[in-house]
């Protein structure tokens, strides 16, 4: 099992590394474009995200390689969790359509059973 939780969390912080460096890189009419939520936040916002995304990833896989702070793995899963529930809160505030939220859904979900795990049954 914690094979498993070590391959979801690299999943994991791949998938959030890349989130956050796109809003952190791109233009904020790139952005609308590609995710047009982008238009209803200030572009500093979208750019705090992507921040905040990027961290949580860092978090989700660096305090257990290095054996330092292990409580941190687990507190970035559920942040990031919450992350994600409020994104998929944004999709559904916007009327878009449930595939459009899905990968937010999926992403909270794994999220939360890294930090469910984690801080449970198979700590570092």
């Amino acid at each position: 099992m914690n094979t498993l939780l070590w391959i979801l969390a690299v999943v994991l912080a791949v998938a959030f590394v890349a989130s956050g460096t796109l809003k952190l890189s791109m233009q904020r009419e790139d952005l609308i474009d590609r995710t047009p939520y982008v238009e209803d936040f200030p572009h500093w916002t979208i750019q705090a995200i992507g921040v905040l995304e990027i961290l949580g990833a860092v978090g989700l896989l660096l305090p257990g390689i290095l054996n330092v702070a292990t409580i941190l793995v687990p507190l970035a899963a559920a942040g990031l969790a919450i992350t994600m529930v409020f994104a998929a809160l944004v999709h559904a505030r916007r009327g878009d359509p449930t595939m459009t939220a899905l990968p937010s859904m999926v992403l909270a979900l794994l999220s939360v059973a890294v930090a469910w795990l984690r801080f449970g049954p198979y700590p570092l």
